[in-house]
């Protein structure tokens, strides 16, 4: 088949990415048969997935808005995945326009068509990179370009971390990250556990393993350690929806329906 022209030519077809299926999730476009046919199975299991996808969403824009609005104005958005409408950069700039935000995916799909999306956005960068490698992260040239960590950033890791296996130690990982900030840093979280609704969890577990890139579910007591000696902001780590929701949201409250955890940090 003709690739468009935002797909890399070395594109693997056979499997499905976990990055495009999420888009096709969130409405995009940037998917292709082989994403769409994976995540309209996992939706016949799971009829919620693009409802939960689009709560992991928000909490995205909250966070943000929330991290604008005591002070910090530089980014570094860890699994950023394809760009879609409410992106980091454009909740971050609508706040205010001084806001720079560094893009980091290890899909070769989404980080092209960052960069495509991107190129004329010169408080933006995007960078191919592994976060189970925190120093390449952290001491690229292009991330320190954008980024001074001598100021406060806000570290996102949303989505991102259930795709960390347990002998990677994403404790571990998280903590490096940590000490990398100064205090008023800020560090977001969201992250898919069994908790809610485990049979379904398990399910869903299965078709992640076609993608190359497996899912790990995780327990609260799990997730909270990833903040280490962070403090955690109102209303701590909840479900999805729960955090801190726009007064037009409908939260969803019952224990039964819940798929995944939520939080922001902050370095005193």
């Amino acid at each position: 088949m003709a690739l468009p022209s935002w797909a890399p030519a070395e594109i693997d077809l056979s499997k499905p990415s976990a990055a495009r299926v999420y888009d096709y999730y969130l409405g995009g476009s940037h998917n292709f048969e082989v994403d769409r046919n994976q995540a309209d199975e996992a939706i016949r299991q799971w009829p919620d997935l693009p409802k939960i996808m689009q709560e992991n969403r928000g909490v995205l824009r909250r966070a943000v808005r929330y991290c604008v609005s005591n002070g910090i104005r530089q980014f570094l958005d860890i699994g950023s995945g394809i760009p879609t409408v409410g992106n980091v950069h454009e909740v971050a700039q609508r706040a205010d326009p001084r806001c720079r935000t560094a893009y980091v995916d290890v899909d070769s799909i989404a980080v092209a068509h960052s960069r495509a999306m991107l190129a004329d956005n010169r408080l933006t960068t995007v960078v191919q990179a592994d976060m189970r490698y925190p120093d390449q992260i952290l001491h690229d040239p292009d991330v320190r370009r954008l980024i001074d960590f001598d100021e406060p950033v806000a570290v996102l890791m949303l989505a991102v971390l259930h795709f960390v296996s347990d002998e990677d130690d994403p404790q571990d990982i998280t903590r490096y990250y940590r000490d990398a900030l100064v205090p008023g840093s800020m560090l977001a979280i969201s992250h898919a556990t069994f908790e809610g609704q485990p049979e379904r969890a398990l399910a869903h577990s299965e078709l992640y393993r076609r993608t190359g890139t497996p899912m790990w579910w995780r327990s609260k007591a799990e997730i909270l350690g990833m903040f280490g000696d962070f403090e955690l902001v109102e209303p701590g780590l909840v479900w999805f929806g729960q955090w801190r929701p726009d007064p037009e949201d409908e939260v969803d409250t019952d224990p039964q329906r819940a798929t995944g955890y939520a939080g922001v940090g902050v370095k005193r």
